[in-house]
């Protein structure tokens, strides 16, 4: 979904943490004792997420038990890119810049096909992942930020377990980022609750149908589990990863040619720039997080600024907040 052109923040001014005042950019974050304790469910989250995260790996060595001594299927291969593409820019271009930061307002149809699609990247539902980006925009690399790689502090060894958190520990936190505070918008949308609803429906998708088309192409199971194992488990772990990634290694390694608020350390890191479709260009996006494209120096390759484009000149999306050079001027540091 698209929010509206003004972007909606969450609702009333972003609560700040515990001695979040007293922070001074190098110190370990103080321990956050607002958070509910929940007891009931704490060890059923811990097994979905951990489940979501390390079955597309044991499925990659199971694809290497099964393969081993054979090529992978030229179909396999298709489908994975094929799938990955969808599911990428479902995430960077409906989750991400559509619907946490209103870069642009697209048709119906549109915006909820983003919405599957991005679902079905087994990286949340679109209310609980946009709730969680934008409370991570609100408190960046300070407290109350859920994936801050400064978490532990700026020492070597504090920063070595910070990345780790930034990148997949913080997704075992079972931290609540109210949804009501941070995405009163889509809680309000009628068409992205009933996306929400049916992700664990969309999930199952997401390996049915490469399974199903291996079946088709190849008329065996082998042809079916493979396809499976490398369209649907591998590609999954692809994605995850390179868009934990940009919550981990763009804020600590690459270059910061923009000027952001006090403590935020995005950076733009171009070695990701084609796998995560121009996310990485993460400094940019954190001086101007409203805006459609992120790659905006020559040379900066940004497909989802470009897919957007696209759906604008076919009609579907409007109100596209372009960065003019004016404004990125502005932000120059």
């Amino acid at each position: 979904m698209s929010i509206s052109s003004t972007s909606p923040p969450p609702a009333g001014p972003p609560v700040a943490s515990p001695s979040s005042q007293e922070y001074d950019g190098n110190a370990p974050f103080p321990v956050d004792d607002t958070q509910p304790v929940r007891t009931g469910g704490r060890r059923l989250y811990a097994a979905v997420t951990g489940a979501i995260v390390v079955i597309p790996f044991l499925a990659l060595g199971l694809g290497g038990w099964l393969l081993w001594g054979s090529l992978v299927h030229p179909a396999d291969v298709l489908l994975a890119l094929g799938l990955y593409t969808v599911t990428g820019l479902g995430v960077t271009v409906g989750f991400h810049r559509g619907l946490t930061h209103g870069g642009y307002t697209a048709v119906r149809p549109v915006r909820i096909a983003l919405a599957v699609a991005g679902s079905m990247s087994f990286q949340g539902d679109p209310i609980g992942w946009v709730a969680t980006h934008r409370r991570h925009h609100a408190f960046t690399d300070r407290p109350g930020d859920p994936h801050s790689p400064y978490r532990y502090g700026t020492h070597l060894r504090g920063q070595l377990r910070g990345l780790v958190h930034a990148h997949i520990g913080w997704l075992f936190r079972d931290e609540q980022t109210p949804a009501a505070r941070y995405a009163p918008d889509l809680l309000a949308d009628g068409d992205i609750r009933a996306v929400s609803r049916l992700f664990p429906a969309l999930c199952v998708l997401t390996l049915a149908l490469p399974f199903g088309a291996g079946w088709a192409i190849g008329g065996t199971w082998r042809y079916a589990v493979t396809a499976l194992l490398w369209a649907g488990f591998a590609r999954i772990a692809l994605l995850q990863h390179v868009t934990w990634s940009v919550n981990s290694l763009c804020h600590v390694i690459g270059e910061r040619p923009f000027r952001t608020r006090r403590h935020d350390r995005a950076t733009n890191f171009w070695p990701l720039a084609l796998l995560s479709f121009g996310e990485s260009w993460h400094n940019l996006h954190h001086a101007d997080p409203t805006s459609a494209r992120h790659g905006v120096d020559r040379g900066q390759i940004d497909p989802s600024a470009a897919v957007i484009r696209l759906l604008e000149r076919l009609g579907w999306v409007r109100e596209v907040r372009w960065p003019t050079p004016d404004r990125i001027a502005a932000r120059r540091t």
